[in-house]
C-alpha cells in the first residue's frame, strides 16, 4: 500500500520518438519505451503531442492508450485540434502547456491569468469527460490563482529555471528559484490544488524538489532517456526512483 507521503514518478517518453524520427523509421518505439518504464516502476507516462509532430505522433497516442495499465498524462497546447484528440481518447490526465514552433522544448509556464476566460472554456469539456486537467505554470502566485479560478485540478510547476541555474553554477539564483517553488507549492496546496513539478530535473537536482511535501508527482523525460543510453532505461528509472524516495524520507 502506498503511503500518503508517496511521490509519483511520471516518465516522459517524447525523446524516444525524437530519436526514431531522426531516421524516419519505426525504431525506437516510444510505446515500447513506455511499457518498459511501466515495468520499471513508473507511476505514469507523459507524452506531448505537439502541433508540428516533431516527436510524438498521433499513432503513438493511439498505441499508448491501448498498451498502458498506468495513467497517461497527455501534454497538449490549448488548440481546437488537440482538444478534439483528447476528447476522443479521454486520457487519465491532460496537461495544458504553452507551445511555440521555434522553441526547442517548452520554455516556460502557461500565461493563465491573461487567457483566463479562454482557458476556462477550453478545459471545461475535458473535465466533463473525466480527464484530470493540469496546467503547466511558473511558480508565480498570480498564475496559480488563475489556474484555480478556471477549474484546473492540478498544477505542474516549471522547474526549468531552477535546474538551469544549478547546471550553470548560478547557485544564489538556484536557491531563490527553489524557495519560490517551495512557497508556491505550499500556496497552491492551500487552495486545494494538487501540485506536480517537472522540466529539466536530473539526478543532481531532483532531491530538493522531491523533498517538497506538497508535491505529489514529478514528470521527468529528457534526462532519463539520455541516461538510458549509458545505463539502460530500467536502471535509469530505478536510480531516479531511489533518489526521490530518499528525499521523501
Amino acid at each position: 500500500m502506498m503511503s500518503d507521503n508517496f511521490l509519483r514518478l511520471g516518465v516522459n517518453i517524447d525523446h524516444v520518438a525524437t530519436i526514431r524520427n531522426a531516421r524516419g523509421g519505426a525504431y525506437p518505439d516510444p510505446v515500447l519505451a513506455a511499457k518498459v518504464a511501466q515495468e520499471a516502476g513508473a507511476d505514469g507516462i507523459t507524452a506531448h503531442l505537439r502541433e508540428d509532430r516533431r516527436h510524438i505522433l498521433d499513432a503513438d497516442i493511439d498505441g499508448l492508450m491501448g498498451a498502458l495499465t498506468i495513467p497517461l498524462n497527455f501534454e497538449m497546447a490549448a488548440t481546437d485540434e488537440m482538444q478534439a484528440i483528447a476528447l476522443r481518447h479521454k486520457p487519465h490526465a491532460v496537461c495544458i502547456v504553452p507551445e511555440k514552433r521555434e522553441e526547442r522544448t517548452t520554455e516556460g509556464g502557461l500565461e493563465v491569468a491573461r487567457e483566463e476566460n479562454k482557458l476556462a472554456h477550453f478545459i471545461a469539456p475535458l473535465r466533463d469527460v473525466g480527464c484530470r486537467v493540469s496546467i503547466f505554470i511558473a511558480a508565480d502566485r498570480r498564475q496559480i490563482e488563475a489556474a484555480h479560478r478556471i477549474g484546473a485540478e492540478v498544477i505542474e510547476l516549471h522547474t526549468g529555471a531552477y535546474c538551469d541555474a544549478h547546471s550553470e553554477g548560478r547557485f544564489d539564483e538556484r536557491d531563490r528559484e527553489l524557495e519560490a517553488l517551495r512557497e508556491m507549492s505550499s500556496f497552491a496546496h492551500s487552495l486545494g490544488l494538487e501540485v506536480h513539478a517537472g522540466h529539466g530535473l536530473t539526478y543532481e537536482t531532483v532531491q530538493p524538489i522531491a523533498a517538497l511535501p506538497e508535491v505529489l508527482e514529478l514528470n521527468i523525460g529528457h534526462f532519463l532517456i539520455g541516461e538510458s543510453i549509458f545505463r539502460g532505461l530500467t536502471p535509469a528509472i530505478a536510480e531516479m526512483r531511489r533518489l526521490m524516495d530518499e528525499a521523501r524520507k
